[in-house]
């Protein structure tokens, strides 16, 4: 098939694409900063195109002759407030989709939504809601909705990120501790959905996918501190002290935790009906996969500690 993928040049996007390409799809990766990502034009059959994801008219032209649409952009933090960027990425942006979809005469979609889209206070999971209903009151296309708990694999956002502050922090504070988490391997995610592209038993279905354990958030950073072979006490936050946290953050200009995600955190990021079954795909455990791509973090912290010793 040809397949078009508004949103691949992110972490998840990778694994997706290369499963794409493993099961002998071209695909045409678009974003609106092809120099930022020009190691995705490296990847075999992988065409990397720079345009104006918001305009209807330009995906049209590039939807033209496709047999697929994948819909995958997705933020986790906006740079304003109000929910304003979450809205744009989240509902315009498919909102375009669809209507560049009518245009081109494409019909297959799949779209990458979120684990509980639609609950909640938070802006992130109520846009992400409302681009699920978008999709599905859309006249003429087929749509599967995948919807993941928090992605891990190699070059994540969760356990990476969480891995470098546990280098420089004997003592960590942590916002939410007691907030359910189902952490879902990448490369099973994008198994599933290379298994639906010709399903047509999955149009118009929503599929939740998770891990197959739950752990609280605590769990899981003490957990990636054992594994980095540190000892590190993390200090769970009561709810007062961990909204002050969320808005104190929330002002930094990278964000590393913001009300938002606060808000997101209220809801159990878990699932009971997990999508995998009908697949027949046994989502793969943290233990099996994580400790390998954390214990780069291991060998160059020891390498900096041998560095640092006095020479006699």
């Amino acid at each position: 098939m040809r397949i078009v993928l508004v949103g691949a040049s992110g972490f998840f996007g990778r694994y997706l694409l290369n499963a794409l390409v493993a099961d002998g799809h071209h695909c045409v990766a678009l974003t609106r900063a092809a120099g930022r990502h020009g190691n995705l034009e490296l990847m075999p059959a992988v065409e990397l195109v720079q345009a104006d994801v918001y305009d209807s008219d330009v995906l049209a032209a590039l939807f033209k002759g496709a047999d697929a649409v994948v819909s995958m952009a997705g933020i986790l933090n906006e740079s304003g407030g109000g929910g304003k960027g979450f809205h744009k990425v989240h509902c315009d942006l498919v909102e375009a989709i669809i209507r560049a979809c009518g245009k081109a005469g494409v019909s297959r979609v799949l779209h990458v939504s979120a684990l509980n889209a639609g609950k909640g206070k938070s802006h992130y999971l109520q846009s992400k809601g409302e681009a699920e209903k978008l999709l599905q009151g859309a006249k003429g296309l087929d749509v599967t909705i995948f919807q993941p708990s928090v992605i891990f694999g190699k070059g994540d956002d969760f356990f990476n990120r969480f891995a470098l502050m546990l280098q420089f922090a004997p003592l960590m504070p942590l916002a939410c501790p007691k907030a359910q988490l189902q952490p879902v391997y990448a490369g099973d995610v994008a198994s599933v959905m290379t298994a639906s592209l010709d399903d047509p038993m999955t149009h118009g279905k929503s599929y939740e996918l998770g891990g197959p354990q739950v752990y609280t958030l605590k769990e899981l950073v003490q957990w990636t501190a054992e594994q980095m072979g540190l000892k590190r006490r993390v200090v769970g936050l009561p709810a007062p002290l961990s909204a002050t946290m969320a808005v104190l953050m929330g002002v930094v200009p990278t964000k590393p935790f913001s009300w938002d995600n606060y808000q997101s955190l209220q809801t159990p990021n878990t699932t009971k009906k997990n999508g995998f079954a009908y697949f027949g795909i046994h989502p793969r455990a943290i233990e099996t996969l994580v400790p390998d791509y954390l214990s780069g973090s291991v060998h160059q912290r020891r390498l900096h500690d041998l560095r640092a010793r006095p020479r006699r």
